[in-house]
């Protein structure tokens, strides 16, 4: 068989200790065992390329592995498969051309100075939740997202399917709520948090640093995190109907918590012009 890349190792299966190693993947465990997770999609594969995470395998047909040339070669080791092949391996109902094995990163530190908006996710379990956040951190220009060691696994594959890339450029830090807000008393942060009742978000007066707390999808903000939190928030419901909506969606929540903020940070900056 005639190679489409020089370099190329050809291969007609992924093997089936190969395709055992992928599927693992799903499970934490496994993640945090083999030091690597999984990312799968054109797109996501492209842009997990062309970021710092080192891919240790790169599995793609031909027509992906000429489409991405010059990116191809920043895999460890990169290996021409049919889709079929793929689709083997692959954890998605659709698959697409590709899928790509990294290497897990060292957790992030803290950094030493905050000048931003950040959120808290305190218990949040649905992994199409935290991946829309984290794209949603990475729409509004935010560094970092916390979240407590419960929440789900950035890394989950389906965190990062719903993610589209963005887990390439958002700091995800796992840490107790206890020690962030011991490091935003240092850094000067106040702490938000959103709850069913509170000041409406629309009437508050935001600043344009701080560090925002979203609950779990079923019970909250767990209430001895609650308990610590001075400023309370809550998003206003303007349904008419009765009876109305109990409550949003977090990822949804998230969103309009980010839009307000950084709406409050232009206005300030704008005035101070």
């Amino acid at each position: 068989m005639k190679h489409l890349l020089s370099g190329i190792q050809t291969i007609l299966m992924i093997s089936k200790n190969k395709i055992k190693l992928i599927k693992s993947l799903a499970q934490k465990k496994f993640r945090q065992r083999e030091q690597l997770f999984l990312v799968e999609g054109d797109k996501m594969v492209a842009e997990v390329l062309n970021s710092g995470f080192r891919v240790t395998d790169l599995f793609a047909t031909p027509e992906f592995l000429n489409a991405h040339k010059p990116l191809t070669g920043r895999a460890e080791n990169f290996h021409e498969a049919e889709a079929e092949e793929i689709k083997k391996a692959s954890l998605l109902k659709t698959p697409q051309n590709c899928l790509a094995l990294c290497r897990l990163q060292p957790p992030a530190e803290l950094p030493a100075h905050f000048s931003g908006f950040a959120l808290y996710l305190d218990g949040i379990q649905d992994p199409g939740n935290l991946g829309t956040i984290v794209r949603t951190c990475d729409w509004f220009g935010m560094d970092y997202l916390f979240c407590s060691p419960d929440t789900a696994d950035v890394f989950s594959p389906k965190v990062i399917q719903a993610s589209m890339g963005s887990f390439c450029r958002i700091k995800t830090i796992y840490i107790p709520f206890n020690e962030l807000a011991e490091w935003a008393e240092q850094n000067q942060t106040p702490v938000y948090g959103t709850f069913l009742k509170g000041e409406s978000l629309y009437d508050a007066n935001l600043p344009g640093k701080a560090l925002v707390v979203l609950g779990n999808e079923g019970r909250g903000i767990r209430s001895e995190v609650a308990n610590t939190i001075r400023f309370k928030l809550s998003i206003p419901s303007f349904s008419k109907k009765k009876p109305g909506p109990e409550s949003l969606n977090v990822a949804l929540s998230a969103a309009i918590i980010c839009s307000e903020f950084v709406k409050a940070v232009s206005i300030q900056n704008g005035s101070k012009g």
